[in-house]
């Protein structure tokens, strides 16, 4: 599922495309709190440019319920290519279904830094990953990566839709009033309209919503403390739910 190549990835998104307009719609159960995923992954400080295939790598996923963080691991790894539009996937597939794989509570959805359906092949990273996984997915980014629209009301929770040819692939969603929006992405199984549910419901006072936020703040944290020595190493907690 994580291709090596330029042109293997970019026949697996066509794929995947195609497979994500069959798979049935997530929609959060009513009957229980939802949780909620978040993955990131940090590069070396001070780096410059696309980087280099073997560069060091942190790589953070959590679960959150009602704010409380469930479960959270890092991972240190390395990545596996350069970065370049529209292939993150050959970068950072591999190492985000790796820290996610070793999530003890499983997420209902995962919030990914990436695109979905705003993609040249209409399957980015986020909905990529959620179909390695088996995950539903939402994808949360400072700007789209081809589709067009307006700028949302200034109030919170307003949005404007975001396409792509025809289609509504993404939402500007202002999480604060006045603050500048995120993108909301459609991912795998999720469409762009519940994604901006979900991603309203738990971004709080804060802009990025908090999974993403604590995964980030998680990597860039074990990024500043890693000792030298082998990659691939791991910490892990499980949390119980704290009202």
């Amino acid at each position: 599922m994580w291709p090596t190549s330029a042109e293997d990835l970019q026949r697996l998104q066509l794929e995947l495309a195609i497979r994500s307009r069959r798979e049935p719609a997530w929609h959060p159960l009513p009957d229980r709190a939802l949780r909620v995923g978040g993955v990131f992954v940090a590069s070396p400080r001070g780096g410059e440019g696309v980087g280099a295939p073997g560069d060091p790598a942190w790589v953070a996923a959590v679960v959150l319920e009602h704010g409380s963080i469930l479960d959270s691991v890092v991972v240190r790894g390395q990545f596996d290519a350069s970065y370049a539009a529209g292939l993150l996937a050959l970068r950072e597939g591999r190492l985000l279904a790796g820290a996610l794989g070793r999530l003890v509570r499983p997420p209902d959805v995962v919030i990914v830094n990436a695109s979905g359906r705003d993609h040249p092949r209409r399957a980015g990273l986020a909905l990529h990953l959620g179909a390695a996984c088996g995950v539903p997915t939402i994808g949360v980014t400072d700007r789209p990566l081809l589709a067009d629209g307006p700028q949302p009301a200034p109030e919170r929770g307003a949005t404007a839709k975001l396409h792509l040819d025809d289609e509504v692939v993404a939402y500007r969603l202002r999480t604060g009033a006045g603050t500048r929006p995120v993108v909301v992405h459609a991912g795998w199984r999720v469409d762009a309209q519940t994604a901006c549910t979900v991603v309203l419901q738990v971004s709080g006072p804060s802009r990025t919503p908090a999974p993403l936020r604590e995964a980030r703040r998680l990597a860039r944290s074990a990024r500043g403390t890693a000792p030298d020595g082998p990659y691939d190493r791991c910490s892990h907690s499980t949390m119980s739910h704290r009202p």
